[in-house]
């Protein structure tokens, strides 16, 4: 239950999909009944058959940022930059000015500090500084840093997703690669789950009785991050940002008090609830980091249903589970 290995299982590469289905809510729904142990298969525009009226769905509504810079360092080397703390930058250009954040960096060898790293003619960016794998980048932009990222950035799709220029069937990564409902942009990895709904959809289960309450929880590279210990409670997890409204709550409360069950849709929605919640389940407003790590053993408080996609081999998505 606790050994890394539990977590391990065979995963051809041939069935990762590469490319998004047309319609986002024609993509696979599989639902097995843990009664009988039978597994059926649907379509995901078929969710609302397994919802009931006055179930609250609770989605993410964070818009993933083209956080994927590509550029050069002063010799010329190549080199390329993940920003991982996009609401930490924004705080930093209130306060001096200038975008600071921390960042992942991928070159030939270790930047050091002072060092310069170009990436367009008007954008460029000194490092300052290096801690537990990441490095603190100051950028510096003649324009407006957010409009600059915004035209040169790239989107940082999940490393088991491959991108290149012979694609034989390109698709639009900066649409496909959101959710219909981003609105808050923060993350660098879009809350999966999420993508398979459309606003046809959302509306169809508004009508059917389904309520909708959106929370934000900036997903961050760490989701991707492998557990490098052989016991996974000695796993560090990931903190990322996260804000609950007072409305979402308030749905979410009284849905639990009239006895309704809280779906969550991905983990990046149960962990935020379930860090939120008290002892009673009921969950607060406000925001924070939600550095929760659920693994088996742990008790749910608010969260009675999930809906989740496939997850790989011996990540910490993988903690999450119900018992029966």
């Amino acid at each position: 239950m606790y050994s890394l290995n539990d977590y391990k299982y065979h995963l051809p590469a041939d069935l990762i999909a590469q490319h998004p289905v047309d319609q986002r809510d024609r993509s696979n729904l599989l639902c097995l009944k843990r009664e009988t142990g039978k597994i059926l298969h649907h379509r995901f525009n078929q969710i609302g058959d397994f919802l009931q009226p006055g179930d609250v769905l609770v989605i993410n509504n964070t818009a993933v940022i083209p956080a994927r810079l590509e550029g050069r360092k002063a010799t010329g080397g190549k080199v390329e930059v993940l920003i991982s703390d996009y609401i930490g930058g924004l705080k930093s250009i209130k306060q001096s000015g200038d975008f600071v954040c921390r960042c992942m960096v991928k070159a030939s060898k270790r930047p050091a500090p002072g060092m310069l790293l170009y990436f367009a003619e008007d954008l460029k960016a000194e490092v300052l500084g290096a801690c537990n794998g990441t490095h603190t980048l100051k950028f510096s932009t003649s324009g407006d840093f957010e409009k600059v990222l915004e035209r040169i950035g790239k989107v940082p799709l999940p490393p088991y997703i491959k991108r290149n220029s012979g694609d034989l069937n390109p698709c639009d990564d900066r649409s496909s690669y959101q959710t219909v409902y981003a609105s808050h942009k923060g993350a660098i990895a879009a809350p999966t789950a999420g993508l398979h709904f459309t606003e046809k959809l959302l509306n169809q289960l508004k009508a059917d009785g389904i309520q909708i309450a959106a929370l934000t929880l900036h997903v961050g590279y760490g989701t991707f991050l492998p557990v490098r210990t052989d016991d996974i409670r000695q796993h560090s997890i990931h903190s990322e940002t996260y804000a609950i409204s007072e409305k979402a709550s308030e749905i979410i409360n009284s849905a639990r008090a009239g006895a309704k069950r809280v779906v969550a849709v991905g983990t990046t929605c149960v962990r935020t609830l379930e860090y939120a919640s008290d002892a009673k389940g009921n969950v607060a407003a406000g925001s924070g980091c939600c550095d929760l790590y659920i693994y088996p053993g742990y008790e749910f408080k608010t969260v009675d249903a999930m809906i989740t996609n496939f997850h790989l081999p011996q990540s910490t998505l993988f903690g999450f589970c119900r018992p029966a």
